[in-house]
């Protein structure tokens, strides 16, 4: 019992102590990261599989389970990482300064992000159309673009749609594969019935 109340001071000490936080965020962060990305993974793959995916309810579930890892195992991993780095980084110059957050998150990206397949993409490109709206009003706060002055949301929208549907039409193939089968259920699969049933009730 002592022992257990000595290991239990000795955590909390290091838990609490600044001498080691950025180490212990690093932990954390894994911590965080396997659970963020089960949450958002899981959800998300039961849906797709289930709607578009072939092959027995067992291969789903391995499919869906196979996902849900990819995403929550690379998010754990860049998270520590990240962390660990951009606290060395700043423990190393004395302070925090802007540049370390982009090289150590393009060290890890490089290394955790940069292999090529489906959880890679999704999550990369929802960055990306992030980072660029970011960009875009970070430009405008700086004065480097001038402040709209009508509404932009609509054309924003108008251009994105355009643009989509018309690779969607005429270029599918350059298209990531989920997106292709989302949009073909909605604009292909609608081109398609003979009888009442596959009209209203079900698909195919």
């Amino acid at each position: 019992m002592e022992s257990l109340e000595n290991l239990h001071m000795i955590v909390n000490y290091l838990i609490s102590s600044k001498k080691y936080h950025f180490l212990l965020a690093a932990i954390k962060g894994l911590r965080n990261g396997a659970v963020y990305g089960v949450r958002i993974r899981a959800p998300h793959a039961l849906v797709m599989v289930f709607l578009f995916g072939s092959g027995t309810v067992w291969k789903k579930l391995l499919t869906i389970l196979k996902l849900t890892r990819t995403h929550a195992v690379n998010l754990a991993k860049f998270v520590f990482s990240y962390k660990l780095i951009h606290g060395g980084l700043g423990a190393i110059e004395g302070r925090k300064k802007e540049w370390h957050s982009f090289v150590a998150a393009f060290i890890m990206g490089y290394f955790v992000f940069g292999k090529n397949n489906g959880v890679n993409m999704q999550i990369n490109l929802y960055l990306l159309s992030r980072i660029m709206v970011g960009l875009a009003r970070l430009a405008v706060q700086k004065g480097v673009l001038p402040e709209p002055q009508g509404a932009v949301f609509p054309w924003f929208a108008a251009v994105v749609w355009g643009v989509v549907l018309w690779l969607f039409e005429h270029h599918q193939s350059v298209l990531q594969g989920s997106l292709q089968a989302s949009m073909t259920y909605l604009y292909h699969d609608s081109n398609r019935w003979n009888t009442l049933r596959n009209f209203l009730w079900v698909n195919k």
